[in-house]
């Protein structure tokens, strides 16, 4: 039958007859859960049933038939051969068959590891670390092999924690003495060698030799460059290494690179007494180092970062060095784990037939190599593309992630209306979408034997600079085949209408941070089930989250019975701390001119109630502290983003110093961390309660003859509203004058939905004011521009907001003027302010009332305070 040229669906009607239609409406989840229309699927199946006589048609899983393919087998030839060459092949071995001895060798690879605690031997061998020997001191050796008993067998027994392995190895020294000691004294000395990551840090003796490679420069034009109309040396360390002798007894050949980082002076002096200082690769830079030697000597690292290895096991730079380890080595593990990673990435390759090179940009791709300490020094192989090579637009690489306070309002929700929470990680992520560019490379030897063929890349692969882009659009087309929609307020929340067992409608929700994926629903597991139909999921796990983009989420029951989600930050604040801790124990006890090691003990506040940074008059930090405290403020704000809403203000103050901070600002930072270790645990909760308002703080009056008839706009493409509703609270709150120095005021605000805390706000403000009404009035400003922007976004979310947000103010005449109609404005500078807050209040947006200052929350982002003030301000919204 003709249906014309477009595209069109062939449908199954309930009379048995087939019909073609350009469009058709998706049956949404909504309307399957509805009775009547489950009625008319029940009768549909029914009747097709009677008419087509038998229901035995063919499912996903099932085998072929022939007899299904009669048609086609009689009157399409070509389909008859290809059929025929894979259906009736007696090599082709029988899915069954597979999926049967998969299982018995899986069940028998158990069944070996169980019995050493779930630990391979191998994942020891050739282990390369400094060990004690005698009176010696340690010394370098090289596990060897596992140690047997006298009757045959293994002695000691694996176990997960290392320190609690209890076989024993035979280690070899460099002198070829041999020793046994058991894993977990290996493990020990270890730990004692590396840093968190694995690395180990070397301590030189001496440079013994060099030796130079193909790729090294020769003396004479290619030593040199030319910029403009002048000639400079070219540098480069290309094609020389260094034989070191390190402290520790064991020699290797180092890159020229990675010494002339480490030990620039020793290198340099080295080189000129070899006589080999005037060659292209050290030509460059070995006079600058020798005139600078007292100075660079002061200040240099001395110690290096041996990048060969980590946790003791060499790393291979490639493909074929992987090889030559295991061969050395006598297994398989480099392999093992190039073999798995390309078992997952091989479907982002396909060979190019065609003549020539294949449309589009020649990239290079390579694996990069780890060991992972947390499972059992695995090893772990990663296929990573050159995107660097390309130059993708801007319009194909952007991928948007959703914002923390959309995550704080959907934990809200779910409390709110008992609905739960399941959390899902998608493995491979970024291959399971389409490439967005047209790439190709020549594949190496992790390729077997197609090692050396034009590959062109056909999936997102890690390194495309339009990967994460491509995953995103990827998954928004699953989740809108699942019926999601994304909303315009956040797009990586996604809604979708659902009906509870008793009747109740709402909104399902699914949060997208990459491959973290987060769904909130009566039943969540049929959204996660659906994803998993197209993403394979890590560990095939599915379950409640425990934690989200770095915070602790945990489910806690409050005194009223109710059940919360609630946020903090714990693991984050004790790792954060260690790691400052570890750095100040490098730095000797000293930095700049005072002791900071170790972090200050009882410390009862961020920062002490009368510190003022802008009358420090230290020297300025150099560019190693420069570096080091704009980490620190960076790692105080994201602690600020997960919850720790007690450094808030103490963070904000330090941060106006990230230009030129001086040594008494480092520490007033390094007090901040002493502050968070003295108190690692803060919490806050998303409380769907609501909070009680004393309706007689609020005064009613008719603005009809000052702003006319206005109305909150509500967005006219905003989901109905469904579920139980919120309101919104606000404490807002201004320190006129603060920095004495600037004379800049400060505002502070704190949002709450519900008694949810979801936005906190501590800002110096842009410029001067000469009053406190001044100051306060333009904090108000910026509180109603924040409760806009939630209230849009709350019923973007498709949230009942119930009536207008409540501002709490401690000072009189801004509410005054702000709520009352013929409040008449006296400093005319302010009037944008005066007008776009009084205007809020006639459309309904907003309300305000007076807060006495020693309730006002928003205080402690204003203040600095005492440390029993604080806690009893904070205890009001933190556990």
């Amino acid at each position: 039958k003709h249906v014309g040229t477009q595209c069109c669906y062939w449908v199954l009607q309930q009379n048995g007859e087939v019909t073609a239609r350009g469009t058709v409406h998706r049956i949404t989840s909504l309307e399957q859960d509805l009775a009547e229309n489950k009625e008319l699927f029940e009768t549909y199946d029914q009747e097709i049933a009677r008419r087509l006589k038998h229901d035995d048609f063919p499912t996903d899983g099932d085998k072929p038939d022939p007899e299904q393919w009669a048609d086609y087998l009689e009157n399409d030839e070509e389909f008859r051969e290809e059929f025929l060459k894979v259906y009736g092949d007696p090599d082709l071995v029988d899915i069954d068959d597979i999926q049967a001895e998969g299982a018995n060798d899986a069940k028998h690879k158990r069944d070996e590891e169980e019995s050493e605690g779930g630990i391979r031997d191998d994942v020891f061998m050739n282990m390369e670390l400094a060990l004690p020997r005698g009176d010696d001191g340690p010394t370098f050796a090289r596990v060897k092999k596992r140690v047997k008993g006298p009757d045959g067998e293994y002695i000691g027994k694996g176990h997960d924690n290392p320190i609690l392995d209890t076989r024993i190895f035979e280690v070899e020294f460099e002198d070829g003495y041999v020793s046994s000691m058991t894993a977990n004294a290996i493990a020990e000395n270890l730990f004692a060698q590396v840093d968190s990551e694995g690395n180990r840090h070397l301590n030189m003796d001496e440079i013994v030799d060099y030796r130079r490679t193909g790729k090294a420069i020769s003396k004479g034009d290619d030593a040199w460059v030319t910029v403009g109309s002048k000639k400079h040396r070219r540098k480069t360390t290309a094609g020389w290494e260094l034989l070191v002798r390190w402290k520790d007894g064991h020699t290797t050949w180092t890159h020229l690179r990675d010494l002339k980082d480490s030990f620039p002076v020793q290198t340099a002096e080295f080189a000129t007494e070899a006589n080999i200082a005037d060659e292209p690769a050290f030509a460059w830079w070995v006079p600058f180092v020798l005139k600078k030697r007292e100075r660079i000597i002061k200040k240099v690292k001395t110690k290096y970062w041996q990048r060969t290895h980590k946790f003791g096991i060499e790393i291979p730079k490639n493909v074929n060095e992987a090889l030559a380890l295991d061969k050395k080595n006598g297994n398989t593990l480099w392999w093992d784990a190039i073999s798995k990673e390309m078992k997952n990435v091989r479907i982002a390759f396909e060979e190019w037939d065609g003549e020539g090179d294949p449309p589009g940009v020649e990239i290079r791709c390579h694996m990069i190599f780890d060991i992972k300490l947390g499972e059992n020094y695995r090893r772990k192989a990663r296929m990573v593309a050159g995107g660097h090579m390309t130059e993708a637009p801007a319009s194909i690489t952007y991928a948007s992630v959703v914002s923390r306070d959309s995550v704080r309002i959907a934990l809200l929700a779910a409390a709110l209306n008992g609905l739960s929470i399941r959390a899902c990680d998608i493995q491979n992520a970024y291959l399971s979408a389409p490439c967005r560019e047209k790439v190709w490379c020549v594949v190496g030897a992790e390729f077997g034997s197609d090692s050396g063929k034009k590959m062109v890349i056909t999936r997102a692969l890690y390194g495309l600079k339009s990967s994460g882009a491509a995953f995103r659009a990827f998954l928004a087309s699953t989740l809108q085949e699942l019926g999601y929609q994304s909303s315009l307020a956040d797009p990586d929340v996604w809604l979708r209408k659902a009906v509870k067992p008793n009747g109740d409608e709402y909104y399902e929700m699914v949060l997208c941070y990459v491959d973290d994926v987060l769904s909130i629903s009566h039943d969540p597991m049929r959204t996660m089930q659906g994803i998993q139909r197209n993403f394979k999921l890590k560990d095939d796990k599915i379950e409640e989250p425990t934690d989200y983009l770095g915070a602790i989420l945990a489910k806690m029951e409050l005194a009223s019975g109710v059940e919360c989600w609630t946020q903090s930050s714990d693991k984050y604040v004790e790792a954060s701390v260690k790691n400052v801790e570890e750095y100040l124990r490098s730095k000797g006890g000293q930095y700049g001119r005072s002791r900071v090691t170790p972090l200050q003990t009882g410390c009862a506040t961020p920062l002490p109630s009368n510190y003022q940074p802008e009358l420090d008059v230290t020297p300025e930090l150099k560019k190693e502290g420069l570096s080091y405290y704009q980490e620190l403020i960076g790692v105080l704000r994201w602690a600020c983003e997960l919850g720790r809403l007690d450094i808030l203000l103490e963070t904000s103050i330090m941060s106006e110093y990230l230009a030129m901070p001086r040594e008494g600002h480092l520490e007033a930072v390094l007090h901040i961390f002493g502050y968070l270790r003295e108190n690692p645990k803060r919490k806050i909760a998303l409380d769907p309660q609501d909070p009680p308002v004393g309706e007689n703080q609020f005064q009613k009056y008719d603005w009809l003859d000052f702003y006319g008839d206005v109305k909150e706009v509500i967005p006219p493409n905003m989901p109905v509203p469904l579920g139980n509703p919120v309101t919104v609270h606000c404490f807002v709150d201004a320190s006129l004058a603060g920095n004495v120095k600037t004379r800049r005021s400060r505002t502070g605000i704190l949002i709450f939905v519900n008694r949810a805390p979801v936005f906190w706000f501590s800002k110096r403000q842009n410029a001067v004011e000469t009053s406190t009404y001044g100051s306060e009035i333009t904090a108000m400003k910026q509180a109603i521009e924040q409760i806009k922007a939630l209230r849009y976004k709350l019923r973007m979310f498709g949230i009942p907001v119930d009536g207008p947000a409540n501002i709490y103010c401690d000072n009189e005449a801004v509410v005054k003027n702000c709520s009352i109609p013929e409040s008449t404005l006296k400093k005319k500078h302010h009037s944008i302010s005066y007008h776009f807050n009084r205007e809020a209040v006639a459309e309904g947006t907003v309300r305000i009332a007076k807060e006495d200052t020693g309730t006002n929350l928003s205080d402690v982002f204003t203040k600095l305070m005492s440390a029993p003030k604080r806690k009893e301000m904070f205890d009001f919204f933190l556990y």
